[in-house]
């Protein structure tokens, strides 16, 4: 045996391979099966010029428990010395990457499909063993190799005892890492990570028979079924939906299913499910919510955690996306800034929203399930996703004023029934459709006949400002809305409301209100905007809503300390025996209590709490007998 010194500084990248890269011990068996998958792609491809290398090909796996020790073998292209030196004994050295480049040199065509970077995941080995050997016969040679080392700043290479091709990676473990001895930890290892490799895993267990005697079978741990890669008329229902269930953890059947292959500058196969139901954890806090969405290269696990594959309002999506080209860096941990992955996840995005659209346009019952569901996810998009909010927006639903309740429309066909006088969209955000119904800021738009968008979700809140208009058609809230209606009835109210401001007593009663409320409100005025209600609170163009506040409220969020304008409808009877009470005693106490009543009406006409709910209560109460007596 030779003893060499590693041709880096071995021990302080093993340090850092162990104890920063890798976030899981069990990766090194992910790692050496992969590395067994490719000596063996590397021979099946070499066996097609040269029928002597051509085996039944096949890794093996065997653990002796005696010994501590876990070996993974297989029957592929295998090493010479000069391989073992270079592709082991340097870090980042890749034999693949060497194989590949000798291809593409030769002009070789139909290159096997390959997993690359050898040198750097093999050595995560060294997080579960204290000593590697490396037992290798290069297929068409004579003379077997062995590399051995401990991790530390050197390592010995020698004879082999290999008589056939292939490669056989010996691992003693660590006393803290002997779990990995155990069938039931292999078995599961290669379930989670390699189970879609195509070429057999293979391995020894052993099992009570029905009279109670150890029995010795050879069971194959990997399915080998890569549904992902197989053609879609091939694939019965039953499959995609137990595969669904597999990876999603849920057992709703998906209302679609997304078959997609990529060619060209990135080629990759994607499978993706987009549920019926929503799952009852969805949106609780500290939820994984990728999980159900899996990365492979070449078959091989590599994350279920990596964002970039699609955009956080999509994370309903479960799937797989397999990549064929996707290069692998110091860790397969570590994916979340490759360029790559960004462009697979711009490109997904686009097929999963345009399946959205296809299936909104040809079966709306379907859609109206799924947007049941994720309907929130879906605006989320809209105020995040720039680059695709035109085709989010139509898929964007709401229930409108006049269409009857749990009716959804698009905004589309919301623009499509505006009149011909109407210029922009409106819309009214609240808790709940029979409060914003009854509210006053409808009634102008009742009587006009113009529909209006109900917004009853909190996150509509945040999305609306974020689109600000569509198909050149602004947004506006009808708290904000100067609405221009050209029925003679509207003219009237209009009308009334400038003469009731401009006569003495119009005058009296605003400049009364406005010192009973003092800064309460941002002022005191006469509106048209309503035909039954007394009164209502109006916000400026850039205030939020008063719903906004209350949910700013409710997450316990100092909002801004906004004052709206208290608008009087000058036709209802209670604001003209106000004038005529103010007109007779300017001066009363009760001029402040009526106001301040006034401005609690409106406060809870728009869904707001009242400051002195009790003083409110005992004010009615009072009114409520005076009101009685008179019947008497």
């Amino acid at each position: 045996m030779e003893n060499m010194p590693f041709q880096t500084e071995v021990k302080q990248l093993l340090h850092m391979m162990i104890h920063s890269v890798y976030t899981n011990k069990e990766i090194f068996l992910r790692e050496l099966t992969a590395n067994a998958a490719d000596a063996v792609d590397k021979a099946r491809f070499l066996s097609l010029t040269k029928p002597e290398l051509a085996k039944e090909w096949e890794i093996r796996i065997a653990a002796d428990h005696e010994a501590k020790t876990l070996s993974i073998s297989d029957n592929g292209i295998g090493m010479s010395e000069q391989e073992a030196r270079e592709n082991l004994g340097t870090i980042a050295k890749s034999g693949t990457k060497a194989f590949l480049e000798n291809l593409e040199q030769q002009k070789t065509a139909g290159s096997p499909e390959l997993i690359g970077q050898f040198g750097v995941g093999f050595y995560s080995v060294f997080m579960v063993a204290d000593k590697v050997s490396v037992d290798t016969l290069k297929a068409g040679e004579k003379e077997p190799v062995l590399w051995e080392s401990a991790g530390e700043d050197t390592f010995t290479i020698g004879k082999g005892t290999r008589t056939e091709q292939g490669t056989t990676v010996t691992l003693h473990l660590k006393s803290d890492c002997e779990e990995f001895l155990q069938e039931w930890k292999i078995s599961s290892v290669i379930s989670k990570y390699s189970d879609y490799i195509e070429h057999p895993i293979r391995m020894m267990v052993t099992h009570k028979d029905k009279d109670g005697k150890d029995v010795s079978e050879d069971r194959t741990l990997n399915s080998m079924k890569a549904i992902w890669l197989r053609t879609p008329s091939e694939v019965k229902d039953e499959e995609y939906k137990s595969f669904y269930s597999h990876l999603s953890g849920h057992y709703d059947d998906p209302i679609r299913r997304i078959n997609y292959s990529a060619e060209g500058a990135s080629e990759y196969k994607a499978l993706l499910f987009i549920p019926s139901m929503r799952p009852f954890d969805f949106t609780m806090p500290g939820m994984n919510r990728h999980t159900s969405l899996h990365l492979y290269i070449r078959r091989v696990f590599i994350t279920d955690s990596c964002e970039n594959l699609l955009p956080d309002y999509l994370r309903f999506i479960s799937g797989v996306v397999d990549s064929a080209d996707l290069p692998l860096n110091i860790s397969r941990e570590t994916l979340q800034d490759n360029p790559q992955i960004r462009k697979i996840g711009e490109s997904l995005t686009k097929r999963v929203l345009t399946e959205l659209v296809k299936m909104q346009e040809s079966d709306r019952e379907k859609y109206d399930t799924f947007y049941s569901q994720f309907g929130q996810q879906i605006k989320e998009g809209a105020a995040s996703d720039y680059a695709n909010r035109e085709k989010i927006q139509s898929l964007l639903m709401y229930e409108t004023l006049n269409n009857p309740e749990g009716k959804l429309i698009t905004l589309k066909e919301y623009a499509a029934s505006m009149p011909s006088g109407q210029k922009e969209i409106y819309y009214m955000s609240g808790e709940s459709r029979a409060y914003m119904e009854n509210s006053p800021h409808m009634e102008r738009f009742r009587k006009a006949g113009y529909d209006v968008i109900l917004m009853h979700d909190p996150i509509d809140e945040w999305v609306i400002p974020q689109l600000g208009e569509f198909d050149g058609k602004k947004f506006v809230s009808v708290s904000r809305a100067k609405l221009e209606d050209a029925s003679e009835a509207g003219k009237e109210l209009d009308e009334k409301a400038k003469k009731a401001s401009e006569e003495k007593d119009g005058k009296d009663l605003l400049s009364a209100m406005k010192k009973a409320l003092g800064d309460k409100v941002k002022d005191v005025v006469f509106s048209g905007a309503m035909t039954e209600s007394a009164a209502r609170l109006s916000a400026g163009d850039m205030d939020p809503s008063p719903y906004m506040e209350r949910i700013l409220k409710a997450m316990k969020q100092a909002g801004p300390d906004v004052k709206r304008t208290l608008e009087l409808n000058p036709a209802h009877p209670l604001i003209a025996v106000f004038e005529k009470f103010v007109a007779k005693s300017p001066d009363s106490e009760k001029v402040g209590e009526f106001a301040s009543m006034l401005y609690d009406q409106a406060l809870l006409a728009e869904g707001s709490p009242i400051s002195d709910p009790a003083k409110f209560a005992k004010r009615t109460a009072e009114l409520m007998t005076l009101g009685i007596e008179k019947e008497i």
